[in-house]
């Protein structure tokens, strides 16, 4: 019996053994985040003016767009580097004055030379989209939506691009959820297309921007 036992022991002692002797297997590594706009410099934006455009400075660690008469804001200039589908971006933004769309977005869809927009406040200050899905605008197809914004009041907008659907979330509450299989995206001809791939703007508006992140996120099978 005694014999036994001790064998038993020392089968038990050498599969725990074995178990911890197994390397354990690599932890999926987190997406890299890449900072756009971190609040210390504006090295990475170059400002565009399109003709009566505000200037884009930093203030206070914000990125302000000033007031203008035009299209006002500024391009990502590591664009090239970063995805083209499959991605998140995240910011925060406030209307400061204007009337007018305080977060123009223009993102890459697929690859730099198809972009489209998303408008948050356009026309008049609520309307919320993006331009362009099959040469209707922001305010004219599916995604357009009536949001109110509050003059000097943080919003925090994420979107979400993929090959299949391009999906927009104004704090927690999902306002955009377009499929884009087979439809045209491009952006609205004019001044917009100065700011291409990636860029944020105002129109007639002045604004506040911080915490501008880009996710890459995994492709659904």
């Amino acid at each position: 019996m005694k014999y036994l036992t001790l064998t038993a022991l020392l089968v038990l002692g050498t599969a725990f053994a074995s178990a911890e002797d197994k390397p354990a297997a690599p932890k999926p590594q987190a997406a890299k985040e890449f900072v756009l706009f971190n609040g210390k410099s504006l090295d990475d934006w170059e400002a565009v003016d399109v003709g009566g455009s505000g200037e884009v400075e930093l203030e206070g660690g914000l990125m302000i767009i000033n007031q203008g008469e035009n299209v006002s804001g500024a391009i990502y200039k590591k664009a090239a580097a970063l995805p083209t589908t499959n991605y998140e971006i995240t910011l925060e933004a406030k209307r400061m004055q204007g009337v007018d769309f305080f977060v123009g977005l223009t993102f890459p869809v697929g690859d730099l030379k198809h972009c489209a927009t998303l408008i948050c406040g356009g026309w008049g200050g609520s309307v919320t989209g993006i331009s362009c899905i099959d040469g209707m605008d922001a305010s004219d197809n599916n995604t357009s939506t009536y949001q109110r914004y509050k003059d000097d009041e943080w919003y925090a907008i994420k979107l979400r691009v993929t090959p299949k659907n391009l999906s927009v979330w104004l704090g927690d509450k999902q306002i955009i959820d377009e499929d884009i299989e087979g439809k045209k995206i491009s952006i609205r001809p004019g001044p917009i297309e100065s700011y291409l791939p990636l860029s944020l703007t105002t129109f007639n508006t002045m604004a506040a921007i911080r915490n501008v992140r880009l996710t890459p996120i995994a492709e659904k099978k």
